[in-house]
This record gives C-alpha cells, structure tokens and sequence, in this order.
C-alpha cells in the first residue's frame, strides 16, 4: 500500500529543512568533472498536496535533447551551486525563488557525461506556476511527492556496459532514469523516509553517457 502523498505545509517544510541539515552530505572531489546545479523544488499541487517539478527536455537541444530533468545546469563563473540552481529554475521554468527558499543539499552526483551534478532543495511558495522556457524545455510536471513512496520505486536492472544496476522510477506513464531517478530516490529516502541513503553509486542508462 502506498503511503500517502504529504501535505504542502509548514510542517512538511520543518521536517525537510532539519532532515537535510543532519543528512551528512557527500562532495564529489573529482575536479575532472564540470560543476552544475539542479534543483527539487517542492511545490503545491492543486489540492495542497507537496509536490516536485521535473522537464522534459525540448529535442531541438544539442546535448541530453528530450530527457527527463530537473530544473538546472551548469554554474557559471564565479557562481555557487544555489546561486546556479536558482538562476537556472527561474531561466527554464519561470520560478523566481530567493535564497531563503533553499531547505538544503542532496549528495553530488557525478554524471557519465562528465557533469557533478549538485542537487539542491528549494520551496516555491504558492502563487508561482512553473511555464517551461520554450528554447529549452518541451513540458512541465508537477508530481505529487507519493509517486516517490510507491511500493515499485525504484526499478533497478543491469546493462551488459556496467557493473552497476541502472535506477529508474516508473512514473508518468513512463521510466524516469538516472541521474534525474536517482536523486529524486535521495531525495524520498532522506526527506520522506529520514534514511542517509547514497545513491552516487547507482548506474545511468547508456543515451546519457553523452
């Protein structure tokens, strides 16, 4: 039986900030890989429930065209990765979000396409629709949290390519994979669950090695 999906509250917000504050949080320290921000902003759905935003990538783009992806990018120079996450939410989805909006960080993630990808937490308060950049993103959805506490997340499975199992979550009459699954699984284990689950070590499928 799935749990249910959480309230958008301040409760909810209490127990993510505190919850990510005692989450001991690991750094990738490969300097080879370039830095960049996505963000899990957590939203209301229309009846109050807490949900996240995800995209899906427009196909005109040069690299990762038409793949499922949090808000985010690269940090520019001179840039933090809240500074980067929260240009980058507002640039593709039109949500304007002030530092006080962020809850906390997830563990980097090192992409196969040569990206630390550092997640970042953040609260849209009500009154903001996310609208997709055109130039960048084909769709938005606003998924209720209890996606991620169904009893079928995550699916695991092996490619001849790797060692490692691919994590993907079944979701929106499709697979979400990694490394768009894979942090959205941290980020149901530290906040929704209260376990300090890594999920670094978790594969990506090969259309995402590029």
């Amino acid at each position: 039986m799935t749990p249910p999906t959480p309230l958008f509250d301040d409760r909810l917000r209490v127990q993510t900030a505190e919850r990510l504050a005692r989450f001991p949080r690991q750094e990738s320290l490969d300097a080879t890989l370039r830095p960049a921000a996505v963000t899990l902003v957590l939203t209301p759905g229309e009846h109050g429930e807490a949900c996240f935003v995800i995209t899906r990538r427009t196909p005109r783009l040069a690299h990762h065209a038409h793949q499922w992806a949090l808000p985010g990018g690269r940090l520019d120079a001179g840039e933090t990765a809240i500074e980067a996450a929260l240009r980058e939410t507002e640039e593709e989805v039109g949500l304007r979000l002030s530092p006080d909006s962020v809850l906390g960080l997830l563990d980097d993630f090192p992409t196969r396409s040569g990206f630390c990808m550092t997640p970042v937490v953040a609260w849209a308060d009500a009154g903001q629709t996310p609208v997709g950049n055109p130039d960048e993103v084909e769709r938005v959805h606003v998924v209720p949290l209890g996606e991620l506490l169904k009893p079928e997340v995550p699916v695991l499975r092996q490619i001849p390519e790797s060692d490692r199992p691919v994590l993907s979550i079944p979701m929106l009459g499709t697979l979400i994979h990694s490394p768009t699954a894979a942090i959205l699984y941290q980020l149901r284990e530290v906040v929704l669950a209260d376990r300090p689950t890594r999920v670094a070590h978790y594969e990506q499928p090969l259309f995402a090695w590029k």
